[in-house]
């Protein structure tokens, strides 16, 4: 039996106080492990705030991966409860700050990813993504990662799909889409459900809740199987929740890849794809 129980928790952290986040974040962790979890996903920049007023702020509460008290308290609960967690964290490295996610299993930290598409005010506060989007073999299947914006972005899947990636996992920070009608989807669920559908892999995006000097974020954390419909979700906009889904991401491997109709990894066509720097003389690419 390949299938598990994939938990994403949908709560609130507080910007600055990074040892009630820690606490908060090893509650739910905690919660979902003893409902049988076997990852849990953390949104975005839990452990210690998102709304920074620069950089220097950042830096101030940023920790050094994996030796971090953030990232040293989600290791220890994933020793302790035989866990695989994903989680956004502020981290800091050679005098930056990165919007980074890390990959922790039972035997400790595995990876860290910095967010690629920086959003907003991000781009003057934290350092950039320049190692691409890393994909991570895990007993659990091969876990991608994300983080918010990066999902706005086909890149992002794609690149973690011809990884052989199973899961994408997106630690976010959603926030409302000007325009939006009402009663329709969220934006960042459409996103989440056409990258699942258009790489043949589960996407689970957790999002956070409340507000944050003055910015609202709208929550709607969700989990999309790959044939890009969801499997759990989305949550409320306004209310902290632990969802549980159950997911196979190795038993689903055959089904994805084996589909006699349609194939959007192996339909590719990538002797017809032009990038910007190859595109003939005088064709002018639109910007």
């Amino acid at each position: 039996m390949t299938a598990f129980v994939l938990a994403g928790v949908q709560m609130r952290p507080r910007i600055g106080d990074v040892a009630g986040n820690i606490e908060r974040s090893s509650q739910w962790i905690v919660r979902a492990a003893e409902s049988g979890a076997r990852l849990v996903i953390l949104p975005e920049a839990s452990s210690a705030g998102y709304v920074f007023a620069d950089r220097a702020e950042a830096l101030r509460y940023a920790e050094e991966v994996p030796s971090g008290p953030a990232c040293s308290a989600w290791a220890a609960l994933a020793r302790r409860h035989d866990l695989w967690i994903v989680a956004g964290l502020t981290e800091r490295e050679g005098g930056l700050p990165y919007n980074s996610a890390v990959l922790i299993g039972p035997d400790g930290h595995v990876g860290t990813y910095r967010k690629a598409h920086l959003w907003n005010d991000e781009k003057d506060i934290y350092g950039r993504n320049d190692k691409g989007f890393p994909v991570f073999d895990t007993p659990l299947g091969r876990i991608g990662l994300g983080i918010c914006y990066d999902a706005w972005f086909p890149e992002t899947f794609r690149s973690a799909a011809l990884q052989g990636a199973d899961l994408v996992a997106l630690p976010s920070n959603w926030v409302p889409v000007p325009g939006q009608p009402p009663g329709a989807p969220a934006m960042a669920t459409l996103m989440c459900m056409t990258g699942a559908h258009s790489n043949q892999c589960y996407v689970a995006g957790v999002s956070r809740v409340g507000t944050e000097r003055g910015q609202g974020f709208i929550g709607r954390s969700v989990v999309v199987g790959p044939d890009g419909w969801v499997v759990h979700g989305p949550a409320s906009p306004d209310q902290e929740e632990l969802l549980l889904a159950e997911v196979d991401l190795i038993g689903s491997r055959p089904l994805r890849h084996g589909n006699p109709f349609n194939q959007p990894l192996a339909d590719r066509r990538p002797d017809l794809y032009v990038t910007r720097d190859e595109r003939p003389s005088g064709d002018v690419l639109a910007v």
